[in-house]
This record gives structure tokens, sequence and C-alpha cells, in this order.
């Protein structure tokens, strides 16, 4: 394998984001950038929704795409070594499954079950945090004849975490053009039932045009199912594995290619008493302004202060109020407005409000609200 040269790799992936503005495109751009620092035989690159950690699109090839359903079910529905949630609750963002191990990889389920029949002999996790919060994470795979990761490797991509995550959270979600965008046309919610094996039982019209437009999302074929839905499906079916008193809900909410947001959510249905069987109802649907802010300040790497800002203005308060309720002084507060505006590309609060808030509210011109 080629030597570490984190430097100059990182000088290319910190300017990538800004020429990129599609997260698909931005995160397969990063892999080829990424491997000129730590080489790999194949890798998956995934987007998560913050409040819920579950899926919002992976970036995969060939090989991965293979066997990504069951990575799904190791990450989703099994205790296993460096598992993505726990990787972002610790002090160490990423780690290597010979390392995890004590390089007896045989001890992971993962390993034994998914990784060594399909060729791979080691595996590096990384999770993009940023203030706490969890926007996605990289597995990069090695096979038979490859080394194994070293701790040099794991030291460079940790290096580079910061310029990675800053790329994954700004593509994360899908900015809207500068001025007043039209709406985009309001549809009803899609309805799918699955089976407890992820098998698409039924849908209305509305799910059949979400699904397909989730799979041009994410490039994948008709008969492959959404990682989203997959995502949402599993948590519903498990509950969560780990030991949280409340696991986070069955849900998700992603940027759609024209400009909205979506929200997905999963119930699990049981059958008759004693029959064992259970079905799964997957709703698609637009998602409420609360359920965007998150992306959409994180789109435009606005600051902590910044946000707090903006949520104060979305609440309608004045700058008397922002001053007060920040402890900050109205200067300062208008300092921070003009950063804000500088950033999101508007010149007046009303602006900001619609840039923000009132586009994911209002149908489109000639629709009528239900």
């Amino acid at each position: 394998m080629m030597p570490i040269a984190t430097e100059s790799v990182k000088r290319e992936l910190c300017a990538l984001a800004d020429r990129i503005g599609s997260s698909h495109d931005y995160r397969s751009a990063m892999l080829e950038k990424l491997r000129l620092a730590v080489p790999f035989d194949a890798a998956c690159c995934t987007t998560v929704d913050p409040q819920t950690h579950l899926s919002t699109g992976a970036v995969t090839d060939e090989s991965v795409e293979a066997i990504h359903h069951l990575l799904f079910e190791n990450e989703y529905r099994q205790d296993d070594v460096n598992a993505f949630e726990s990787l972002a609750a610790s002090a160490s963002p990423a780690a290597t499954l010979s390392g995890a191990t004590g390089g007896e990889p045989a001890g992971s389920a993962r390993y034994r079950d998914i990784l060594r029949p399909a060729g791979f002999t080691d595996e590096l996790r990384a999770v993009f945090v940023h203030e706490g919060t969890c926007w996605g994470h990289l597995s990069l795979y090695r096979r038979s004849g490859s080394p194994l990761f070293r701790e040099e490797e794991v030291a460079a991509i940790v290096s580079l975490l910061p310029c990675l995550t800053d790329g994954v959270r700004h593509t994360n979600g899908l900015q809207p053009p500068a001025g007043r965008p039209k709406p985009a046309a309001v549809r009803e919610p899609g309805i799918a039932l699955l089976s407890e094996r992820l098998e698409l039982l039924s849908a209305n019209a509305e799910a059949d045009y979400w699904l397909a437009m989730l799979r041009s999302r994410e490039r994948i074929g008709p008969d492959t199912l959404p990682r989203p839905v997959r995502a949402v499906c599993m948590r519903a079916m498990d509950g969560g594995h780990t030991a949280q008193l409340q696991p986070p809900k069955p849900q998700v909410c992603l940027s759609a290619p024209d400009g909205q947001y979506l929200t997905l959510r999963a119930s699990k249905l049981f059958g008759a008493a004693g029959t064992g069987t259970c079905q799964l109802a997957v709703t698609i649907e637009a998602s409420r302004p609360s359920d965007i802010l998150p992306y959409m300040t994180d789109a435009y790497r606005l600051s902590a202060r910044e946000k707090q800002v903006l949520e104060g203005v979305l609440r309608g308060l004045s700058t008397k109020e922002l001053a007060g309720s920040l402890h900050i002084s109205g200067y300062t507060v208008q300092d921070h407005l003009k950063a804000i505006f500088a950033k999101t590309g508007v010149t007046s609060r009303r602006d900001l409000i619609w840039r923000l808030h009132g586009r994911y509210s209002l149908p489109a011109d000639g629709d009528t609200a239900k």
C-alpha cells in the first residue's frame, strides 16, 4: 500500500464540498480523493438523520452493494463491535475491526457471516460527528491479500474527519436557489406495505412515485429497496437493540432532488394472534418545517449562536427580545443577522423566513391546501 499523504489530500477534500452541491456526487468524489491517503479495496459512505441515526442514503460500490442488506441487518438488529452508534458516542471516532477484536476477527458476527464470505479481511469505520451530532459514517474495506489497516491509517482518517464532516453536513441539505423559488408541488402521503422480510407487498400511486424518486436519488435499481426505507423498517421491527429506554423513532428526514424534504416513517403491524407474523406500513410525505431546520442550517454552515438567532427570528422575536433571551447586545444580534443573511443569500428577515420556512409550508401555484 502507498504511504500516507494527508496534507495534500486534506486541501483537496476541504475544497470539494464547495464545488459539488449534490450529496451523492460529493461522497463519490470524496471517496476517490480519500483513497489517495488511505488505500482501500471497497467503501461505503452513508448519511444519517441526525435525530434518529437512521440511514438517509449510501454511496457504495458493487462488492459492498451485494452485502449491503446484510450489513444493515447487522447494524440495526445485532450487537457487534464498532457499531456506528457506539462510535458516535465514544471518544474515538474511528476504529478497525482487527483492532477491536484484538486480532481475532472471528469474534465478530459481521466478519464471520458477512465480510469473510465476501472476501474482506479488515474494515475501518469512522463517524461524521459535529458538536455531538452524527451526520453519517464511513466504512473502508480490504480484501484477502491486502494488509490490515494500520494505526497510522486510522490516525490519518481521524485527522481528515473534520473536513469530511463539514462536507457531509454542507451537502446533506440541498440548498434552495437564490431568490424566492416556486414551492414544490404538494403530494398526498405515500403508503406502502412490506413483509417482515422487507418485500414490497402493495403501495399506492404516491408511494410508487416516491420510491422511484428515492431509487433515482441513490442511483440504485428498481428491485432494490431504498436504504431509508430499509432503515426505518428495521428500527420499527427491532425498536433499537441498544440499551436505551426510549430508542429513536423509526423516522428519517431527507432532501429530495426537487428541493423539498421528505419524512419517512414505519410502523409494525401484527397479524392474527398466534401467527407470529408481522407487516410494516411505511409512509412517505413532505416534511414539516420543524423537521427541515437542522438540515438547512447545516447546509448554510451557520454557527451555534447563529442558529439560536435564527430560531428566535422564526419565532417572531424582535432584535430587543433576541438580545434579552440570548444575553447579548442588540448590536451583536445585528452582527449575527448580517452573517446569517450573507450565508443564506438574503437581505431581510422576511426573505430569510421564506427561504428557511415558508417555501415548505405553502402549496405550489395552482395547488390548493387539502
